[in-house]
């Protein structure tokens, strides 16, 4: 099975956009293996949108750009391959991409033999200029088309949460479904996109996840998303941390041969790496903040092994203390057992804690713990 687990990658529309070109993917992958992104589970790289010549060869067919690509798609995906990574390449189900190049309605069928042919292992498939027919016929022609060609291919859909995706995309044949409209390097953006996905969070399962777009982690307002603005380490902290979390695919979009430390350390985190990897892929509980900051986020996740992951999110300006009464899960105060907690993020043990959990979270910050349920 395909996408047992969240799918994790790089992918560079979020900094590069159209500014793509060989020598800068073959970059990428290099730094992907050197620096440990793929020892860390970072195993795709996609090139997104603007890949190809503006108008198709005479047969039809796709062809790369001849200055930004001038080896050819193959060479690409085998130098990809041959760093131990997988390769990702983009479309869209319109005539168009969303930057106006050959999209592939009508072509379907042609368009997967081409992406076999070259060697692709995921194809994000856009919803720019569509025609008017219903979205699953939309994607589930390309997602037979991909199997038509005998090659195991994870399937994007990116549909940007229209027509209640959510409902309908394992059944289309997509590995992962975007939920929301595109992200931007704000604390506003991640907070939109994650929240409106809270409630859709039980259709995502093994084989198939819901998609809240890609990190922007690193990007401090650069790039084609950054908008100029940026978040801080903290804010980055909070969505990368969220984003594990909610089981959402973790798809790097800064440029990581240029990147930060403290950008590297979160997104090669073990232990956050872990919870968003667990085997049971089981979404969270989430509990309404009885201190009545109805915007805090507090989660609570079963996670293989027996034990369980907590998150505090604090959206607000300015720290906050947040508490987990353990009878709002269903542990009743006279049972008899507790929790033994560890903070995530510093490694500390932080003992057994009885009835309740709280702790002081910084503004527009996370903590994140996993506890063991104990007798007491």
């Amino acid at each position: 099975m395909l996408a047992k687990k969240p799918p994790m990658g790089w992918n560079s529309w979020n900094t590069f956009t159209k500014d793509i070109n060989e020598e800068m993917i073959m970059q990428t992958a290099d730094t992907m293996v050197e620096k440990g992104l793929l020892a860390a589970g970072y195993e795709y790289l996609t090139i997104d949108d603007c890949w190809s010549e503006m108008e198709r060869d005479a047969n039809g067919m796709l062809v790369a750009d001849h200055q930004k690509f001038p080896h050819g798609m193959k060479y690409v995906a085998d130098y990809v391959h041959s760093k131990g990574l997988k390769f990702g390449m983009y479309s869209c189900c319109g005539p168009k991409t969303c930057a106006g190049y050959p999209g592939s309605f009508g072509y379907e069928f042609k368009d997967a033999e081409y992406f076999a042919s070259v060697g692709i292992d995921l194809l994000k498939y856009d919803n720019c200029f569509h025609p008017s027919t219903p979205a699953p016929l939309r994607y589930n022609r390309m997602a037979m088309a991909l199997k038509a060609t005998g090659r195991e291919i994870l399937f994007s859909a990116c549909n940007w949460g229209g027509e209640n995706v959510w409902e309908w995309a394992r059944s289309v044949g997509a590995h992962m479904y975007r939920s929301t409209g595109d992200i931007t390097d704000t604390f506003e953006s991640i907070r939109k996109l994650s929240e409106s996905q809270l409630p859709k969070l039980a259709t995502s399962a093994p084989g198939c996840f819901n998609d809240i777009d890609m990190l922007v982690c690193g990007l401090y307002g650069k790039g084609n998303v950054g908008l100029g603005m940026g978040c801080t380490d903290a804010q980055y902290r909070y969505h990368f941390a969220l984003w594990c979390m909610l089981m959402s695919p973790l798809m790097i979009g800064c440029d990581i041969r240029t990147m930060s430390e403290e950008t590297y350390k979160l997104l090669t985190n073990k232990e956050l790496i872990a919870i968003n990897q667990d085997e049971e892929a089981r979404p969270p509980m989430f509990v309404e903040d009885n201190h009545g900051m109805k915007d805090n986020i507090i989660c609570f996740r079963h996670l293989a092994g027996g034990e369980f992951a907590i998150g505090f999110f604090n959206p607000y300006d300015r720290e906050q203390t947040i508490m987990l009464p353990y009878f709002e899960i269903g542990l009743d105060p006279l049972c008899g057992y507790g929790f033994e907690i560890r903070d995530l993020l510093t490694g500390e043990n932080l003992g057994v804690h009885r009835d309740y959990f709280e702790a002081k979270v910084d503004a527009t910050d996370c903590r994140v713990f996993r506890a063991r349920i104990v007798k007491l």
